[in-house]
């Protein structure tokens, strides 16, 4: 791989991921931490991510979405086995708000077999493939279109919801940290996915490990304003804490 591809390639898992980490680079990419130490800096001085100890994030204050092509397949098998530890805690005839984004999403793949579901959403690909449920009410927000997330966001996604009161949220996330709580790298998303959360008995945040330790700009909801977070067995023993019993760590399938 050359140069250019390689630090395209890190920019993009900056992008889906919010961060990442010199060593788990060097060990994907193949070459020696220096080379990736050279690649980061060289996007820093570009100003497409922002260095830190040991790795790199994207750059704070930088509104961007990345695009679903981008996410879908990125730890596959790690948000299957979070979408099905959350889709567990779901009983037939629940009503279900569902947040956009990839994890989301296998959340929905996950609850295809549950019957007479009342499903909210404001994700189009979410709602495209619950509508394919043999038995289910669907209700889709309005809104403007962020198109390469399928995501509706604005002042009538967030009254849309507000009419609603549903028995589960389960909520996407950039990044999570003790300290910081649940936040996301968009601000226009940011009153939507509290309106998500207002309208729920109780909310789920769902999240693959590589969201833990760090941050991004706008502040979601701090770690009391949910219910559990559910991630997967990746998720390091050092950062595992300061949740107050919140945390739900599933494991991975054939040790993916």
């Amino acid at each position: 791989m050359s140069a250019s591809a390689r630090r395209r390639e890190i920019f993009h898992r900056v992008l889906a991921d919010g961060y990442v980490d010199a060593k788990t680079l060097s060990t994907a990419l193949g070459v020696d931490s220096s080379t990736i130490r050279r690649d980061l800096d060289a996007l820093a001085r570009e100003g497409k991510v922002e260095r830190t100890h040991g790795g790199a994030k994207a750059v704070d204050g930088v509104s961007f979405e990345v695009p679903y092509v981008l996410k879908k397949d990125v730890r596959r098998a790690e948000k299957t086995a979070i979408a099905e530890t959350a889709a567990a805690l779901v009983a037939d005839g629940d009503s279900v708000v569902l947040d956009s984004g990839s994890t989301t999403y296998e959340v929905a793949v996950a609850l295809r077999h549950r019957s007479s579901l009342t499903v909210l959403t404001n994700d189009l690909r979410i709602a495209k493939f619950v509508a394919t449920f043999p038995d289910v009410r669907l209700l889709v927000s309005g809104g403007e279109l962020l198109g390469s997330v399928y995501t509706l966001i604005g002042d009538h996604a967030v009254a849309f919801m507000s009419q609603y009161s549903a028995r589960w949220a389960f909520l996407g996330a950039d990044a999570i940290d003790p300290t910081a709580g649940i936040t996301n790298t968009n601000t226009l998303e940011v009153p939507v996915k509290r309106a998500l959360i207002a309208a729920a008995a109780s909310t789920v945040v769902v999240a693959d490990h590589s969201k833990f330790g760090h941050r991004t700009l706008a502040r979601i909801a701090t770690i009391d304003e949910v219910d559990r977070i559910i991630t997967d067995s990746g998720l390091p023993e050092d950062l595992r804490g300061g949740y107050h019993g919140k945390l739900v760590v599933t494991e991975v399938p054939n040790g993916s």
